[in-house]
């Protein structure tokens, strides 16, 4: 049974981002400011409809899927690119596959006891990042 992730979770670390955006190709400009951002993540499960909201004082993204359904994923905004995005639970975690120019990107969420962990990969970089649930 997968976990639950509904809910209000505030960033608390954020390791290896800058490279991470790097990775993405990433404006000099945009990375500065996003480095600088501590985002929020609010979670909303109901059955296999997912809609995960990333928020900040900069610029806030939604992603709203079924999970094992593919989607064109729009990130205008992130880097500006569309790719192919098939999210599944592997066990008590949820994984993110996004086929696109970039290879092998995608993310992992998982919980352990009340902190949220993400880790987002592209091109052999991995940015982890921990979130606290309010």
């Amino acid at each position: 049974m997968p976990v639950d992730l509904n809910g209000y979770w505030k960033m608390i670390s954020n390791d290896n981002f800058e490279e991470y955006m790097k990775a993405l190709d990433v404006n000099v400009a945009i990375r500065k400011i996003a480095n600088l951002l501590k985002t929020d993540k609010d979670i909303s499960v109901d059955g296999d409809h997912m809609v995960i909201k990333t928020l900040s004082t900069f610029k806030n993204y939604n992603m709203d899927f079924h999970v094992g359904k593919e989607f064109e994923e729009d990130l205008s905004g992130v880097d500006d690119r569309k790719c192919m995005t098939t999210i599944s639970w592997e066990g008590d975690k949820l994984v993110c596959v996004q086929k696109g120019e970039k290879e092998g990107r995608g993310w992992t969420h998982w919980v352990e006891g009340d902190m949220l962990h993400l880790e987002l990969r592209v091109c052999g970089v991995v940015c982890k990042q921990i979130f606290q649930k309010t």
